[in-house]
């Protein structure tokens, strides 16, 4: 076999300054020049057979040229190429150097310092306590969130009036905003509401408030919504509603009394009120959403949602006498793990005498209980204790 070497000034190469070698239609004329090149030529490029002219092409894509130590030897010439220092002539491309950013480090060390923040906030666990009540609150663990997203409400003189007092929890989803909006505007709309009755129709000035606090936060065009339930008291009397799966029992004589029920997806009711207004629900991963997306069916917020999730809650009114013992106002991260009865078995001890730093210890254990049962999200436990509100 014999090769030659391409002159650059031929008509059939583009111009080049790399030594280029294609098998000859006959016989090379420079046997020597043709020994040096092919000993250091690599095989041919896949796809370009011997003879084809897209051959050169292919070499020249992959090969370069090795620049010599010694003097540079002008392209063409025979006795240079044969003269050139041993070795490789002609090598492959090499990719260019992949460059890692020196700031991975920096950028680990401000992510670690941004979960130590939100870990060391101290809205992360909340106490607060009065004369008749106990509120603690306590962010989820093992959740992909930035902040706690539950608020609570305790207001012993709503509206300044001291024979009216107001509780509620607000479960926050999608963020805080809601739920923050919610626990601090609420008060206001409700004690506005409950003046224009003067003492009558309470549970129309509560849905009233419900209404206005959810229309005030749409205005702000804020993501995310918030589920409540809250107790109006007054002397005698007990208003509690709820929209969304926050939820409210009573302990009477030591027996669980559910007074709301759980606006969620899965109920019946709420699943033909969506349908009915043109929206469908589905069960995604084992739990019922609507649209697909929220698993609860009332709240305050959701506005890309609020043709389906209304803010109207469920209310009911009852007396209150000397068996009422303590109220539980408490978000689904509670109830996920913990009945009705057995929430009551378990705070009843720390609840039946009149001492709040046992109705805050009974709000404790609560939480305690259920993160040791695998609970992860947000807790928040308000107990009321009843007496100072009985009929007699």
């Amino acid at each position: 076999m014999s090769c030659t070497v391409a002159i650059p000034s031929s008509p059939v190469f583009s111009p080049s300054r790399r030594s280029l070698s294609c098998k000859a239609a006959s016989a090379s004329p420079e046997p020597a020049v043709a020994v040096a090149v092919s000993a250091s030529s690599p095989a041919p490029a896949p796809g370009a057979a011997a003879g084809s002219p897209l051959r050169p092409f292919a070499l020249r894509a992959l090969l370069r040229e090795e620049p010599s130590p010694s003097s540079s030897p002008q392209p063409g010439s025979g006795a240079a190429v044969a003269a050139a220092a041993p070795g490789p002539v002609l090598k492959r491309r090499r990719p260019a150097p992949l460059v890692v950013p020196a700031s991975g480090t920096a950028a680990a060390a401000a992510a670690a310092a941004a979960v130590a923040a939100v870990e060391a906030d101290p809205r992360n666990e909340v106490e607060e306590e009065g004369e008749e009540f106990a509120a603690y609150c306590r962010r989820g663990k093992g959740r992909r969130r930035v902040e706690m997203e539950d608020r609570h409400v305790a207001k012993v003189a709503l509206g300044g009036d001291p024979q009216v007092a107001l509780f509620g929890v607000f479960d926050g989803h999608g963020g805080k905003n809601a739920a923050e909006f919610a626990a601090e505007n609420m008060p206001k709309f409700m004690a506005e509401e409950l003046k224009k009755v003067n003492g009558g129709e309470i549970e129309g000035a509560v849905k009233r408030g419900y209404l206005k606090t959810d229309e005030e936060f749409l205005k702000r065009d804020e993501s995310g919504g918030a589920c409540c339930v809250t107790a109006v008291l007054q002397k005698g009397g007990l208003v509690v509603s709820n929209a969304g799966d926050c939820r409210a029992v009573l302990s009477r004589a030591g027996q669980a009394e559910t007074l709301t029920s759980d606006h969620r997806a899965s109920r019946e009711d709420e699943k033909e009120r969506i349908e009915n207004l043109g929206g469908f629900v589905v069960n995604y991963r084992g739990t019922w959403r609507v649209q697909g997306s929220l698993a609860v069916s009332r709240g305050i917020g959701d506005a890309h949602l609020k043709q389906w999730i209304v803010a109207d809650p469920d209310t009911r009114t009852l007396l209150v006498d000397q068996q009422c013992e303590f109220l539980i106002l408490a978000s689904d991260g509670l109830w996920d793990k913990i009945d009705n009865q057995e929430a009551v078995d378990l705070a009843r001890p720390l609840c039946i005498n009149s001492d709040k730093a046992s109705r805050m210890a009974a709000c404790r254990m609560l939480t305690e209980t259920s993160i040791s049962r695998g609970s992860t999200d947000d807790i928040s436990v308000v107990i009321i204790h009843l007496q100072k509100f009985t009929s007699s």
